[in-house]
């Protein structure tokens, strides 16, 4: 995606600033020891409900609205995990990545889809992203591939890692007021590497929210 500068937030590790990719960097801390970043971290109870839409059944996992408008294609292209958890952790990882642009297709940080599949620095980082569309008057038109996703459970089973590739060469800016789209030449930039903390909702059957996320930008191993 052809990006521009984002604001820091202190509340996660930045050493790079980008749009819609992850305000962190390749050098996090979730592989130390081989132990998951954030694997005590409880997830939130979401305080609001999902609005009625005429959005497709398949569009609505757990009750919740993360359908998007046609010109905005998100592709998971990953194989289901084995394990339950990891299965359910890796859907509600592509969920978070959905309700993000779902933010920015609806302009506003306050969507149901948000509270429902992030909690603490997850919403913050979320909320960065979306944010930063809204300031710059863009929204985002195209396609953006996510693939060669794994996945690691904490062992206490409550947190789970969710990593993957993402492929944002052929996904691109678009101003609101104009619907001019902003396509640049193909690079590195296009590639970066993700993990996203999902931490299991206490009172969730089988929802997961995610709580840090992290990015590794120009990953050449992603191309």
């Amino acid at each position: 995606m052809k990006r521009r500068p984002l604001p820091v937030v202190a509340a996660l590790t930045v050493t790079t600033a980008l749009l819609l990719t992850a305000c962190g960097s390749g050098d996090d801390k979730s592989s130390d020891n081989d132990k998951i970043a954030g694997a005590g971290q409880a997830g939130e109870t979401p305080k609001e409900s999902a609005s009625a839409s005429g959005a497709p059944a398949g569009d609505k996992p757990d009750g919740v609205d993360v359908s998007l408008p046609s010109d905005m294609d998100l592709v998971f292209d990953w194989e289901k995990p084995k394990d339950k958890n990891e299965a359910a952790a890796m859907e509600d990882a592509a969920n978070f990545v959905r309700a993000i642009y779902r933010g920015v297709d609806k302009r506003t940080t306050k969507d149901a889809s948000l509270v429902a599949y992030s909690t603490g620095d997850g919403t913050k980082y979320a909320k960065t992203q979306i944010n930063a569309r809204l300031d710059g008057g863009w929204t985002a038109q195209g396609t953006r591939r996510h693939y060669q996703a794994t996945t690691r459970s904490a062992p206490n089973g409550n947190s789970v890692e969710v990593a993957f590739c993402v492929d944002s060469s052929k996904f691109y800016s678009k101003e609101i007021k104009t619907g001019k789209v902003l396509k640049g030449a193909p690079s590195i930039t296009d590639f970066d590497y993700f993990k996203i903390i999902m931490v299991k909702l206490p009172t969730g059957d089988g929802l997961w929210q995610a709580s840090k996320v992290f990015v590794e930008a120009k990953a050449a191993k992603c191309q």
